[in-house]
């Protein structure tokens, strides 16, 4: 009998991630989906990114296995919804509102979507993971703001366009850059709240 079987599974020791800041991490997080941005994700490397953040490769592979697990936590740690906290007051006032605070952030999440559209097809882990962090957030708070605008009574809650505004705010994200090569930036997205979205709600 070998010494490993004697002693039994339980003394076997489990591999340990070292400790790092959650600023560190942040740092980590950022430096990855830049990567990811700038040269793609399949150029990205654990390597890579451990050399542009100063720490050994070692230290990136004890917090994350793979390469698609560091990629996925930087997703998840990522997501926020960009307009939570937004109420003018008025349903027309708070899309016009989260087309400006989308459009903020247009050019950093329109390229990362670019970016990881490959691996998206192909990794459906990656791609539940990237829906979780960013798009569904920004979803259901649309919704929570549409459903203010029916109990307000601005919009009838049988209104057919409700169920299209998502596609619709989010649809002009990806397709503008394709289009004209441009991304849908705040002025452009307010510009198509007021002549796509409002009109089709019945609101001015």
């Amino acid at each position: 009998m070998t010494s490993q079987a004697a002693d039994g599974p339980e003394t076997v020791a489990a591999p340990r991630r070292s400790k790092i800041t959650p600023e560190r991490e942040r740092e980590f997080f950022d430096a990855v989906l830049e990567q990811i941005r700038e040269c793609g994700y399949e150029a990205v490397t654990m390597e890579g990114v451990a050399a542009s953040t100063r720490c050994s490769k070692s230290t990136l592979y004890r917090q994350w296995k793979t390469k698609p697990q560091f990629v996925a936590a930087a997703l998840r740690a990522s997501g926020q919804a960009r307009f939570s906290g937004i109420d003018t007051g008025s349903l027309a006032g708070d899309l016009r509102e989260a087309a400006r605070a989308v459009g903020d952030w247009s050019g950093k999440d329109t390229r990362l979507l670019h970016a990881l559209g490959h691996a998206i097809m192909t990794d459906h882990e990656l791609k539940g993971v990237l829906r979780e962090a960013l798009v569904d957030p920004e979803i259901a708070v649309l919704q929570k703001i549409l459903r203010r605008g029916i109990e307000r009574g601005e919009v009838r809650a049988d209104n057919p366009a409700l169920d299209y505004v998502p596609a619709m705010m989010f649809g002009v994200l990806r397709t503008r850059p394709m289009l004209t090569g441009q991304y849908a930036d705040s002025e452009y997205l307010v510009g198509f709240v007021e002549a796509a979205v409002l009109p089709a709600l019945g609101l001015t």
